[in-house]
């Protein structure tokens, strides 16, 4: 089986493609749209400004590409801010259009008290849908978060997994094929292999 890492200028594709490989799975880091549309499946990680990932997304072509992946039942895996871009809106340096895969919007942290921004360090799953296939067999445990940016969602449904920091944060989303993860699963320890191994086993649908 075969992943394709989307390559579009800004993601942590070593450390994700290394992950994909000790799972036992061909991961093809690319931004070559048939390679993408021809694989398994396909992770869309992200490091930065949701934005600026847009704009370079937009300017390749391979905002159009992942749709397109989704809509024709590959499963789709955003990471970190790749989660952050399949949703509708993101207010970070200004109101930008996201992938709009899922309804919702992106927002920063309001100040806290006792809580630091960016959200920084490891915290605990806590599942909402226990029997989503991507939370199969796992049991609620940490994982690691760093981000200044959250998930607002629109639809209860899409909501897997939220962590508490001051109040419940969105962790893990999932709606059809599309998955979301807000942490670095492939920085999390056994459960973020668990959770990325189960991705990886689900199988494309007919469109």
């Amino acid at each position: 089986m075969s992943v394709a890492i989307v390559d579009y200028g800004m993601g942590n594709l070593h450390s994700v493609s290394k992950a994909v490989e000790r799972l036992g799975y061909e991961s093809l880091v690319t931004g070559d749209a048939e390679r993408i549309l021809a694989a398994d499946s396909v992770i869309l990680p992200g490091v930065g400004a949701f934005g600026d990932a847009m704009e370079q997304l937009r300017a390749s072509g391979l905002d159009v590409v992942v749709r397109q992946a989704a809509a024709t039942g590959q499963p789709v895996l955003g990471i970190c801010l790749g989660m952050q871009l399949l949703f509708s809106s993101g207010e970070e340096y200004g109101t930008h259009t996201g992938l709009d895969m899922l309804p919702g919007s992106v927002v920063r942290f309001a100040p806290r008290d006792g809580y630091k921004v960016p959200h920084m360090g490891w915290n605990k799953l806590i599942f909402q849908q226990p029997d989503s296939p991507l939370l199969k067999g796992l049991v609620e445990g940490h994982v690691y978060f760093v981000h200044s940016y959250h998930v607002l969602v629109e639809r209860e449904s899409d909501l897997l997994a939220v962590t508490e920091y001051g109040h419940p944060v969105t962790a893990i989303v999932g709606q059809g094929n599309v998955f979301g993860m807000q942490f670095h699963p492939e920085k999390s320890g056994e459960l973020g292999m668990q959770l990325l191994s189960n991705f990886l086993k689900l199988k494309r649908e007919s469109a």
